[in-house]
């Protein structure tokens, strides 16, 4: 029973991994897309927002739909659908068509991603379960680095002469391989009490996290007074929601009662702020490495490696020797070395700056991420019935979406509204101070976690 349990592990993490590579992979490969398919700038943001926004707004209604219907079949369409739209990427010959692909494969991995985190809740019991989140966490750390040089290799390499398109038809044979492996080693689970999709929930919140997710993927192209509005509509609409959903007795798309848990709510603000730091930083980075010291898309790629590489590593200690004994300390100390790696790139970047001069740095914030994201999530679903699991995960990861498209948005501004004489180091320094502000709040929201996962067994 174990080994199976194991080799599910394996299967679902299999399909993340292809989801997580595909956030990433796609930016490297943009000006290759453009002189190919002649695609504007706009219809290039597109090409990256599309995925996002159309992932985001589902991500709710996928986890849901998973209580209801059962988490593998749901989980089995989305590696499908996935597959499929991948597909379509890879052969669109326009740049609407291939938009229009990267939408629906946002939506399909809005169907699979919630499943991943449900799966492994009903999988594993509680002594085992902060293992499986542990390799969860470790996973979404390497490929957030691992992203961007795997795209720059496909696509510098000209995979069989595909150019670009590689990048989405790699996903092919893992999604077949993925969605055989899992009709036969993932077992099927719902929850007994969640009966039918609460459809005005549905509608309410994929309105609400529209006004609210839009004008931060797209604020630079929107007038000020539009993108207040919005984001003043998105409160109003979500406010609503929570009032309709505080009402509704049967099979509510959001179980409030959740956020009772001071685990669940205190791990959410934690993984908004955590999730938003980072991605905002990595975002930065990579384009001041291209843009303000010359590098190359691979050799930018390569310099995070460092990072990269201490996540799992540190996530594995953290894991089998710290997270066990210490608990919640260990995740703020993991955000105190990120914040110190931000502090000590502020002090060392300049004109002319090279890779190995920014590694140790590096080493300490990859050290840092992987402290925290091996035990967040676990302290994040401690407390979460089983029952609940779909509901919980796709608001976790929702939370996530959120908090990653505030932080590029906010400190991708920071960095490139530059002061009038001002070089790419200088707007690179101001730039980190607000995950440095970010990352500080994360502690100081760290303390309303549990001194320890209540699940753990010590």
């Amino acid at each position: 029973m174990y080994r199976q349990r194991r080799l599910a592990l394996l299967v679902v993490l299999l399909a993340l991994f292809m989801d997580l590579l595909d956030n990433t992979i796609v930016n490297v490969a943009l000006p290759a897309i453009r002189d190919d398919l002649g695609a504007s700038s706009s219809a290039l943001q597109w090409v990256a927002a599309g995925y996002a926004l159309s992932f985001a707004l589902a991500l709710i209604t996928g986890g849901r739909l998973g209580d209801i219907y059962g988490r593998k079949r749901i989980f089995m369409i989305g590696i499908g659908g996935f597959t499929v739209a991948s597909a379509l990427c890879g052969a669109a010959q326009t740049p609407g068509q291939l938009v229009a692909a990267r939408v629906l494969q946002g939506i399909a991995a809005a169907l699979m991603v919630p499943q991943v985190l449900s799966i492994i809740q009903v999988l594993f019991p509680p002594g085992e379960r902060g293992k499986a989140m542990a390799a969860f966490g470790a996973l979404a750390g390497v490929a957030t680095v691992g992203g961007p040089i795997v795209g720059a290799l496909l696509t510098d390499g000209d995979v069989g002469g595909l150019g670009w398109r590689s990048i989405f038809l790699v996903n092919l044979p893992v999604g077949i391989f993925a969605l055989v492996a899992t009709a036969l080693v993932v077992p099927e689970s719902k929850a007994e009490h969640a009966n039918r999709l609460d459809l005005p929930g549905v509608a309410l919140v994929t309105v609400g996290l529209l006004l609210l997710i839009y004008p931060l993927v797209q604020g630079r192209d929107m007038a000020p007074l539009w993108i207040y509005t919005s984001l003043a509509g998105s409160l109003v609409v979500l406010a609503v929601f929570v009032a309709y959903q505080r009402r509704r007795v049967n099979s509510p798309l959001v179980v409030l009662d959740l956020f009772r848990h001071r685990s669940f709510s205190g791990g959410l603000l934690v993984a908004l702020l955590f999730f938003g730091g980072v991605f905002g930083y990595l975002l930065v980075f990579t384009v001041y490495l291209q843009a303000g010291q010359g590098y190359s898309v691979l050799r930018a790629g390569l310099a995070g490696i460092p990072w990269g590489a201490a996540v799992p590593v540190f996530a594995a200690i953290s894991l089998a020797v710290f997270g066990p004994r210490l608990g919640r300390p260990v995740l703020q100390v993991g955000l105190a070395l990120i914040t110190a790696s931000m502090l000590w790139q502020m002090l060392i970047v300049e004109d002319g700056v090279s890779a190995l001069s920014l590694a140790p740095a590096l080493v300490v914030g990859g050290a840092g991420m992987g402290l925290i994201l091996a035990l967040l999530f676990d302290f994040t679903l401690a407390d979460v019935p089983v029952e609940d699991a779909g509901s919980a995960s796709g608001m976790g990861t929702t939370v996530q979406q959120v908090g990653t498209a505030i932080g590029i948005a906010a400190i991708g501004a920071a960095f490139f509204t530059l002061p009038s004489g001002s070089g790419l180091s200088d707007a690179f320094r101001s730039a980190l101070w607000l995950p440095v502000a970010m990352f500080a709040a994360g502690f100081a929201a760290s303390f309303l976690l549990p001194r320890k996962a209540p699940h753990r067994e010590i």
